[in-house]
């Protein structure tokens, strides 16, 4: 069964390899060191521009640790966490979710550190060795001196923040249609794009949008692949939803919209075809939006041209508790004009749901039910609540509040919880970044 750790809590690992996970904008790195703490040299330090080292190797998100293959004299493996853009604090970004698996796949450990403050790094977890077998320890510790001086403490030799800074990304493939075997796409977030975006928002009184480069170029490559299979979809190759790409790419997103069109072939097309229709217009009209992205492709055997545009407001965590807060005042307006009195807030439930989430998000599930079979009693006990009763609501794909709170009053088995009169106290989970896009969670308590 799998443990949920917290900080400072360790368990046993069996023998073999070990594939440590963190999905969302973030790099995971590895330090392997000795008994006196320290690395024996450079070729100990696995990150992103040198992914691999006897018994260490980084692939994407995951680092895959085999304990009988490190160096002689290794005693320890600390896993680093930063955000995947370096100038962005940990706490703008979504609460990362730690998975330990064994070789097959079983998942063995599983940890969500605490929020971090003003740290750009942290420690968070160690693998070390002990009586000859190998544990794990939670640890969750925040560190400010970024990737490179937190190397440095561990005696790798790096000469300046610039080692660590993340390598150019390749020249985008070629696609279909081109005499070099391209086809004939590229961003068109540049300035004819988004003065037409803001001068439509400008018109209604709504603040512009700024480009992110990020949303921009997880567009551009979303609009590549409905190019290559000549069909619009949310979904590319191999399953990958639009906002699992988003994330991938780096960008920790509260909410995002998306434009998938098929047909104009200009800038100014593109938006007057979306301001015909109201749901389509309704983006451009939306001051919940600060960040555009946007890109386009040809289909070299159709011609036809296929859009991507994605608007965003990126992830706070005063965004989150405004989400939160208002899914509370949304669930007890139901209930005030059902005759029943408030659910109170509850930061145990809360911390639990929050975590339910992400984990959703994370490891791409959508149930009541973990893989490891817990359940959400189990959950608001670990988090340590102590209300005798307890029930849950789940949802995906919702935008806003308002969205998911109707939802749920549309479900007979949601609108019951929500109108449990023994249930006192509600917590309420937020995370993106999954298939879905979006992952709530209402965990309540109460006596009955």
């Amino acid at each position: 069964m799998t443990s949920e750790l917290v900080a400072g809590g360790n368990r046993a690992l069996p023998a073999g390899a070990l594939r440590i996970r963190v999905p969302g904008p973030f790099d995971v790195s590895v330090l392997v060191t000795g008994s006196g703490g320290r690395t024996a040299g450079d070729d100990d330090f696995v990150f992103y521009n040198q992914p691999s080292v006897p018994g260490a190797r980084l692939d994407g998100d995951t680092v895959t640790v085999d304990p009988a293959r490190l160096r002689p004299g290794a005693e320890r493996v600390t896993v680093v966490l930063s955000p995947a853009d370096g100038r962005t604090p940990l706490a703008s970004l979504p609460a990362p979710v730690m998975t330990v698996a064994d070789g097959g796949g079983r998942v063995l450990a599983r940890f969500v550190p605490p929020r971090a403050t003003s740290e750009t790094v942290m420690l968070l977890a160690e693998l070390y060795r002990r009586d000859g077998a190998w544990k794990i320890r939670a640890l969750g510790q925040g560190y400010a001196d970024g990737l490179a001086g937190l190397a440095r403490d561990f005696g790798v030799d790096v000469a300046d923040e610039q080692t660590t800074a993340a390598p150019a990304p390749p020249p985008a493939p070629p696609g279909p249609g081109r005499p070099d075997g391209g086809g004939s796409d590229r961003t068109v977030c540049p300035s004819p794009f988004l003065s037409l975006v803001n001068a439509e928002r400008s018109r209604v009184g709504v603040r512009p949008v700024t480009v992110d480069a990020k949303l921009a170029a997880a567009a551009l490559a979303h609009a590549r692949d409905m190019a290559a299979s000549g069909r619009l979809s949310a979904e590319g190759p191999g399953g990958l939803s639009l906002f699992q790409r988003v994330t991938a790419g780096g960008y920790a997103y509260l909410v995002l919209n998306e434009h998938l069109v098929a047909g104009p072939r200009t800038p100014g097309e593109f938006v007057d075809h979306c301001l015909s229709g109201h749901r389509s217009r309704a983006p451009f009209h939306d001051a919940t939006f600060t960040h555009i992205g946007s890109g386009h492709a040809v289909d070299g055997a159709s011609g036809r041209t296929y859009w991507t545009v994605l608007w965003a407001q990126p992830y706070s965590t005063a965004g989150v508790e405004r989400l939160a807060a208002e899914v509370l005042a949304l669930t007890n307006a139901e209930r005030c004009a059902a005759g029943l009195p408030p659910l109170a807030a509850d930061p145990r439930l809360a911390s639990a749901a929050r975590m339910h989430s992400a984990d959703m998000a994370g490891r791409d599930f959508f149930s009541h039910t973990t893989p490891e079979g817990r359940e959400p009693w189990d959950r608001a006990r670990a988090a340590g609540a102590p209300h005798r009763a307890t029930g849950e609501n789940i949802a995906c794909g919702q935008r806003t509040s308002a969205e998911v709170v109707r939802g749920w009053m549309d479900s007979p088995g949601h609108r019951a919880n929500i109108l449990t009169p023994g249930f006192t106290h509600l917590g309420v989970g937020h995370a993106t970044g999954g298939r879905a896009g979006t992952y709530w969670t209402q965990l309540f308590g109460g006596s009955a």
